[in-house]
């Protein structure tokens, strides 16, 4: 065996090979322009192309390979290699490289550009000529491997051309420049040596390209990620840790995987901005003066609240102006406030033993007033004194002295705690009085009762006055209005609390509390458009007296009902009755005396929002998405500070009219989930809508505002998805056991990553982490406002990142043709399509991409992101090893 090394190895422009060699120089500057520049993913060890000087390959014998120095249409070297002995038997031409520093790779490619000439072409030579050549390697420590027997070295393969050249190409000035590329691993030594051997081929190699793939640096939920070179093994994902950002510290320890493709992969964990600081464009930045944020988990930083302020960058809380408080209690967000002393107080009546007192609510209360304190005391007696509390504007203070002076003082009590005290009011009791002064009180009591017995009389006769269509229920007086007892749940001035029908031992009393009658002869039924789990759903017309006509839904009660399905039907329309929101379905009344049963709410044109985003896929803008959103989290908003928990928030659950106003309803989980096919998973105590529901509630039954917050999340992803169903075709199992291992859906397909980290927020494992209503209802204005925030999308690899998990969730799914995956997924129209391009096989419609979808002829937007969410599942099936294509 010949050494391949010594002194006689260089390169040399000796004289052409026979028939087409000195052609060479004049077709390369063509065929070059079309070289494109690697991918930032991969780093160039070796580029022929961009070589200035000598290339310093040697080759043996030294009539084989030659080297053929020449410049392109920028006057840059271009060195090439070519070798055409086809008349000769026996050809053993070698070519090796100098030393190739593999930079810590342990995967390195090779791309290869040459061209090479058909041996049918080649009058004379068939018999000796052939069309392939061959590649080995050898790794070294140091450059002194050069010299070593071919046998030493490893061979990479046998490289052919998918494009040969003939005569005729010669003549027309074409050159076919086949490209190949090669991969080598896993490498152990610093560095390597290429070597490429010809046995009687006529080519030319154009251009070697040596390079390994890697990560490049990224920033991702504030933490950073070094460069990180790819593993030996082609389905191999590197862990990489990462560091936060200045300013920022660490929530859940910041991890991705590098994939063998050198993309990053699997996101876990994620840094957050410090108290003080928010983030902004992967970074951190200070709080401005008048600025503050509390908590790493605040989104951001807040304008000071009312009447406190900052001076400094990066403050965590604010300062309380001069003259205003804030309780050591309240949270930092609390506004600052002055006391709210009563101002007015006037005497009632006032007998020999007490004293009626009545005020008006203070003019600034600064918050809802939950109760007053009435502190007085005998004159001159202020180190005794009595206190009384009040959740009314009066009060009567008993078992006082006949005769004497007594001092009151009143104060207010909100959230914020107890205002200061009035000022000092003064009033005395009657003195007692001789028997002849008595007897003067007789006509004046006499008058009294003359007087109620009338205004008794005028109120019965207007109840006896006849009915009119309308409501029937009767006005409240206003003294009732300040404070109302039911069953036992005490609701003050001002403050809107949800009541538990259910609490009433009468259902029909709650019915009758909360919706209000209506006559069965006010409404007209036009024509059935669904049917309900208690009878039909139809639209009409509703006509109360001196009120224009107005457009409704009726739900009825079919014939018949038992007890507890009245009961359960109406019970609905106690709970609805008690919202007054202009994105909650708005009840308009009940009929309960007449048959059938109904309750009557606004009617909403375009029906449910997932039937209409289906049927209107792609036909939105993103900010009128979002101002969809912005209503649904805003009539959440309303019921989370009510109190009432949802608890099947769903797009299915969302209705939607002719304005594109979306509006939250169904507020009847209790029934409507015994018979729901979304809820096929049956805990203790009902049935869950598991797609939608938090984990907490799947495992404990514990709804919240925070669940609801969970399942906002998921209307999100529905909305911004048109309508697709969460999880696909995955079963309920599962999903509860992909969502308990960290598995979230990916974003929509175009949807901007404000909003995908929005629902991922919502998605947080720890309710206490996820946003509130109202967090979320802010948030959405400013991407309103600002509607340059929703420029930035979600890319592609994004989405397949967060798709993929440490143990995949994704049920193995195989399909055995084309046709049978189309079918599937309902897109069973384009098989014939597929198929007659060329897409026969799973493994070729994987390469798929928008372009090609659209060059198909699949236009319509939601067929195309139907068909590719499908491929990206795929694809995540088959990294995570799951699926054969």
């Amino acid at each position: 065996m010949e050494p391949l090394g010594g002194g006689g190895w260089t390169g040399h422009a000796g004289a052409p090979a026979p028939g087409w060699t000195y052609l060479l120089p004049l077709l390369l500057c063509a065929a070059l322009r079309s070289l494109l520049a690697s991918p930032s993913s991969e780093v160039n060890l070796l580029d022929s192309r961009t070589v200035m000087g000598d290339l310093g390959w040697i080759a043996y014998p030294k009539n084989g390979w030659e080297e053929i120095g020449e410049v392109d249409e920028n006057y840059a070297p271009i060195h090439t290699y070519q070798v055409c002995k086809v008349m000769e038997q026996n050809q053993n031409n070698w070519l090796l490289t100098s030393w190739i520093s593999n930079e810590g790779a342990s995967r390195i490619f090779i791309e290869l550009k040459f061209t090479l000439r058909d041996c049918n072409s080649l009058p004379g030579g068939l018999g000796t000529c052939k069309e392939t050549f061959n590649m080995y390697y050898f790794e070294s420590d140091d450059e002194d491997g050069r010299n070593i027997k071919e046998n030493q070295y490893i061979k990479i393969d046998t490289i052919a051309a998918d494009e040969s050249f003939t005569e005729l190409d010669l003549g027309d000035r074409v050159m076919k420049l086949n490209t190949e590329v090669r991969d080598v691993g896993p490498l152990t030594k610093k560095g390597f040596y290429l070597a490429f051997q010809d046995v009687g081929a006529c080519i030319a190699l154009v251009s070697v390209r040596v390079y390994y793939k890697k990560c490049p640096s990224v920033i991702r939920n504030l933490a950073r990620f070094p460069d990180t070179i790819t593993g030996a093994d082609s389905s191999q994902l590197l862990e990489v840790s990462g560091i936060c950002v200045d300013h920022s510290v660490t929530d859940e320890a910041p991890k991705m995987h590098c994939s063998a493709e050198g993309e990053w992969l699997v996101p876990i964990g994620k840094c957050l901005c410090k108290a003080g600081y928010e983030e902004k464009n992967n970074t951190c930045q200070v709080c401005r003066p008048g600025f503050f944020k509390a908590s790493p988990h605040s989104p951001s930083c807040s304008k000071c609240p009312p009447h406190s302020y900052t001076l400094d960058e990066a403050s965590t809380s604010c300062l309380c102006e001069e003259h205003y408080f804030r309780k050591e209690s309240d949270p930092p967000t609390m506004a600052c406030t002055t006391p709210s002393p009563v101002s007015s107080v006037k005497k009632g009546k006032i007998t020999k033993n007490s004293i009626s007192l009545s005020w008006q609510e203070p003019d600034r209360p600064n918050g809802i007033i939950l109760e007053y304190e009435i502190k007085y005391f005998e004159k001159d007696q202020e180190m005794s004194y009595t206190i009384i509390k009040s959740k009314e504007t009066t009060i009567t203070a008993d078992s006082l002295k006949p005769g004497s002076a007594y001092v009151f003082q009143i104060r207010a009590r909100t959230a914020a705690g107890y205002g200061g005290f009035s000022r000092r009011f003064e009033f005395e009791t009657s003195p007692v009085l001789a028997a002849s002064s008595d007897q003067s009180q007789i006509p004046i009591i006499v008058v009294s009762v003359t007087v109620g017995v009338i205004l008794l009389a005028v109120v019965i006769g207007f109840l006896l006055s006849g009915r009119r269509c309308g409501y029937s229920k009767a006005k409240q007086d206003p003294e009732e209005e300040k404070m109302h007892f039911h069953n036992g749940h005490i609701k003050l001035p001002g403050v809107r609390t949800y009541i538990d029908p259910h609490t009433y031992e009468d259902p029909n009393q709650a019915v009758h509390e909360f919706a209000k009658e209506i006559e069965a002869s006010c409404i007209t039924i036009e024509r059935v458009i669904g049917a309900g789990e208690f009878g039909e759903v139809c639209s009409g017309r509703l006509k109360l007296q001196g009120k224009r006509e107005l457009p409704v839904a009726i739900k009825t009660l079919k014939v018949g009902y038992t007890e507890k399905q009245r009961r359960d039907f109406l019970g609905e329309a106690s709970i609805m009755g008690q919202f007054d929101h202009p994105n909650i379905i708005h009840l308009e009344g009940v009929v309960t005396k007449n048959k059938p049963v109904m309750i009557v709410t606004e009617y909403m044109e375009n029906g449910s929002l997932d039937t209409f985003l289906k049927k209107n896929d792609g036909q939105f803008t993103v900010i009128q998405l979002v101002g969809m959103l912005r209503g649904i989290a805003s009539g959440m908003k309303y019921l989370s500070d009510m109190g009432y928990v949802h608890r099947d928030l769903a797009a299915r659950n969302i209705l939607i009219n002719s304005n594109l106003v979306c509006k939250v309803s169904d507020f009847g989980l209790s029934r409507v989930l015994e018979d729901d096919p979304e809820a096929a998973y049956t805990t203790r105590g009902g049935k869950i809508p598991i797609r939608w529901t938090a984990l907490e509630a799947i495992a404990f039954r514990k709804f919240t505002s925070a669940s609801d917050v969970w399942s906002y999340g998921i209307v999100m992803w529905e909305v911004m998805s048109y309508g697709e169903r969460p999880y696909w075709e995955m079963t309920n199992q599962d999903v509860i056991k992909a969502v308990e291992e960290g598995y979230r859906l990916p974003s929509p397909m175009d949807c901007p990553a404000a909003l995908y980290q929005l629902m991922l927020d919502c998605w947080q494992k720890d309710r206490n982490s996820r946003p509130k209503f109202d967090e979320i209802v802010s948030m959405l204005d400013k991407l309103i406002r600002n509607p340059s925030s929703l420029k930035t999308l979600v890319n592609a690899s994004s989405r397949v990142s967060n798709l993929l998990v440490e143990h995949s969730p994704v049920g193995s799914s195989t399909y055995r043709s084309v046709g049978e995956w189309l079918e599937a997924i309902k897109m069973g129209r384009y098989t014939e399509i597929f198929m007659e391009n060329g897409y026969s096989s799973m493994d070729a419609v994987a390469q798929v991409t928008i372009e090609d979808l659209r060059r198909l002829g699949v236009t319509l937007v939601g067929h195309q992101k139907k068909i590719m969410n499908s491929l990206q599942e795929m694809k995540v099936q088959l990294v995570n090893g799951m699926m054969p294509l």
